[in-house]
């Protein structure tokens, strides 16, 4: 895998996202990040970690203005606390994606890194029925309202997403490849993330 180069993963609550980052960090040999970065933004920034695991779930202004002239939480102390947080958590993305090559599930990660380092964006979904199977067999999720569970934690990663990049969460445009994971299961969305990088990697070689 390529020097700076970091595949980010945003997914449907329910897809397999996570479990499919973790698998393709496991297979390239490089780190993984998804709660990962709570604790380290907490400790960078000082905020509560709960606070970071709750940041998709919260109210959220609009950054887009600040990031491009400031791009730091430092100083920003009239800032609602959504913002701060969200600058925070984007210090660390930058961070560790600068350090080398790895995995980044979530947290607006493909926006954060735009124009920053080279980066293979991705976006998992899959259908209603199989989302709602494995939030109930692995996640743990009761079977009772799933879809309601589903849909609104979806809804939420949308309006999170959409106020901090000013972007649709999970239009295809917005990612370099787009997989509907029970298509092929999850093994094989790992191997087929996997080949496209490295076919992305191979291509800008033979443009140098």
């Amino acid at each position: 895998m390529g020097k700076h180069t970091v595949i980010t993963i945003s997914r449907q609550y329910g897809s397999g996202g996570r479990l499919i980052g973790q698998m393709l960090a496991q297979q390239l040999g490089v780190p993984f990040y998804d709660n990962e970065l709570i604790t380290m933004a907490a400790k960078a920034s000082g905020l509560g970690e709960d606070l970071f695991k709750n940041a998709d779930q919260s109210g959220a202004g609009s950054l887009l203005y600040s990031m491009s002239v400031y791009g730091s939480v430092n100083g920003f102390f009239d800032l609602p606390l959504s913002d701060k947080v969200f600058l925070a958590q984007s210090e660390v993305i930058r961070k560790v994606a600068a350090e080398g090559p790895c995995v980044i599930v979530g947290r607006c990660a493909d926006y954060v890194l735009k124009g920053k380092v080279d980066a293979v964006n991705v976006f998992i979904h899959s259908d209603m029925e199989h989302r709602k199977k494995r939030v109930v067999e692995e996640y743990g999720k009761p079977a009772e309202r799933v879809e309601e569970l589903i849909t609104k934690t979806d809804k939420r990663r949308a309006t999170y997403y959409s106020y901090y990049s000013g972007m649709k969460f999970g239009r295809a445009e917005n990612y370099h490849l787009t997989v509907n994971s029970d298509c092929v299961g999850i093994e094989a969305t790992v191997e087929l993330i996997k080949n496209f990088y490295l076919a992305k990697a191979a291509r800008q070689e033979a443009a140098v």
